[in-house]
């Protein structure tokens, strides 16, 4: 996947609620954002990827590697390098992301999860885009003397599961996770009705 077209995201950090331990999000933002203005993309990650992120963007040094620093290394003992990471999918309340690796004469494209591929590119400096279909998709718009318009009264299961799925992650980063997890069953019954099933 080429650059052209691609949205640079820059990572703000990682929030995580004191009342439901273990519901983590990482805040993405435009790389030409402005200090009052910017467009941020919220993606929830497991307790492991958080830390692990977390750990990397605080520059806390461990006694031993984690998984990521162990990939990290391996690149290095093989020549490998990272070139970019690209968000490029968000499907079912998931985003996907790519790795662009090459070892000098081969390029090629490795399919990630978008945690571990962030998790990976801040070990080693490596730019992190996006397509303008997720920025689309999934940011919301942020400005500093503005805040998140009200939503209207209506029923969530009548909502279409794009709708749930901007809600669900709006309610992520102001770490309303109860909303959000409810929000996210009602996308897995609507996207999934056979596993519903007992």
């Amino acid at each position: 996947m080429e650059k052209d077209n691609l949205i640079e995201l820059k990572v703000l950090g990682i929030t995580r609620s004191e009342v439901q331990p273990g519901a983590y999000a990482l805040l993405l933002e435009n790389a030409d954002s402005t200090p009052d203005q910017a467009r941020r993309i919220p993606i929830v990650v497991g307790a492991a990827e958080a830390q692990s992120i977390a750990v990397r963007l605080e520059q806390v040094v461990l006694s031993r590697p984690l998984t990521h620093d162990l990939f990290v290394s391996l690149f290095h003992v093989y020549g490998i390098e990272l070139q970019y990471v690209t968000i490029y999918s968000f499907k079912d309340g998931v985003f996907a992301a790519m790795l662009h690796v090459t070892n000098g004469n081969v390029e090629v494209d490795i399919d990630s999860r978008t945690s571990d591929a962030i998790a990976i590119a801040l070990r080693v400096g490596a730019s992190i885009y996006t397509t303008p279909e997720v920025m689309s998709l999934t940011s919301y718009e942020w400005r500093r003397d503005g805040d998140y318009k009200p939503q209207h009264n209506v029923r969530l299961e009548d909502l279409p599961v794009e709708k749930l799925e901007r809600r669900m992650q709006q309610y992520v980063l102001k770490e309303q996770y109860e909303k959000a997890a409810r929000i996210q069953k009602i996308i897995a019954q609507k996207t999934n009705p056979s596993q519903n099933e007992e």
